[in-house]
């Protein structure tokens, strides 16, 4: 018995060897789990063309948008596990949206193998100008002076920022309502009117409204400040000890897709995010590059899963 399985795993290995060999040798199809426009788009497409220069095969987008994240993660995870399909995956889909559903079509550790993580976005409180609370103490001391008067808006229940809210309100101690939206754009357009009073938001989508004086920005989610934004202080060191809120993107393949392929693709996103051009691009955009081995990505998933399972549980936050 043990002998036949031994010979089976060089079998495999072999097999995933020879697939390998001159990988790749047509173009290579990059599954974006979100529509096109938004950042996810922008990053993957920005990814996309470093990895057509480096791999010598044109990397083709796909825009697979759909239940956040779900259909295009399940699309890759059911495909040929021949590294000619790849996924830039997000946080929500990879590790949020599992937490929140037993009946996803997939499982993000056992269907999809890790490449590399590729940018870390950390993400903002924003506030309505009109509010009196200028810094993070003064909005928890105001959240706690008049309790469920205060409204943070959100992408939707169960998104990255709702969870990002529900962090800040169980650190802080403070009874904030959570108002969900269809979207970011009408939560922004809401708090730019004074429908309600903050919400989290990434860097890109906010940044103009914030240089407008449209929004005052109280803090970024991030363990360190951003480079974008070197002025704001971390939630933690402003008020909150302990609260970190980002978002991140990263390639991703089907299971048992052979292991050398799995390096090669690595190597290309490594590469690519050391590219000034690239680089710089995300960091103006308040992005911070952040490639790994695929082992330290597992890890990752891993550590935020374990991290944010507490705070839905907190919340009783199920989508189901």
């Amino acid at each position: 018995m043990q002998k036949q399985v031994l010979l089976m795993a060089v079998a495999l290995w072999f097999t995933g060897a020879a697939a390998a060999q001159g990988y790749p040798t047509k173009p290579v199809r990059m599954v974006i789990t979100y529509p096109p426009g938004g950042n996810t788009d922008l990053v993957g497409r920005a990814m996309a063309q470093k990895m057509t220069e480096g791999l010598g095969q044109q990397v083709v987008v796909d825009n697979r948008g759909g239940a956040g994240g779900v259909m295009g993660t399940m699309i890759t995870a059911h495909a040929a596990p021949d590294g000619y399909t790849v996924m830039l995956g997000t946080s929500a889909g990879m590790v949020v949206n599992p937490l929140l559903s037993s009946k996803l079509p997939y499982d993000a550790l056992k269907d999809l193998d890790p490449v590399s993580n590729v940018i870390i976005v950390p993400q903002l409180l924003v506030t309505n100008p009109q509010l009196p609370a200028k810094t993070i103490k003064e909005l928890i001391a105001l959240a706690k002076a008049k309790p469920g008067t205060l409204n943070a808006g959100s992408s939707g229940i169960g998104t990255p920022n709702h969870l990002g809210t529900e962090l800040l309100k169980a650190l802080a101690g403070v009874n904030i309502v959570h108002v969900p939206y269809k979207g970011g754009g009408p939560a922004l357009t809401d708090l730019i009117g004074g429908q309600i009073q903050m919400a989290f938001s990434s860097i890109p989508a906010v940044l103009p409204h914030i240089k407008a004086g449209r929004l005052n920005v109280l803090g970024v989610g991030s363990a360190k400040r951003s480079p974008a934004l070197p002025n704001v202080p971390t939630i933690a060191e402003a008020g909150v000890p302990g609260y970190e809120y980002t978002t991140w993107y990263g390639i991703f393949v089907p299971a048992r897709t052979p292991q050398a392929i799995i390096t090669r693709l690595n190597s290309e996103i490594v590469r690519g995010l050391a590219a000034p051009d690239l680089n710089q691009r995300f960091v103006a955009n308040g992005g911070d590059p952040a490639p790994s081995t695929p082992d330290e990505l597992r890890r990752y998933m891993i550590e935020e899963s374990a991290r944010w399972a507490k705070t839905i549980k907190a919340a009783g936050i199920r989508i189901d």
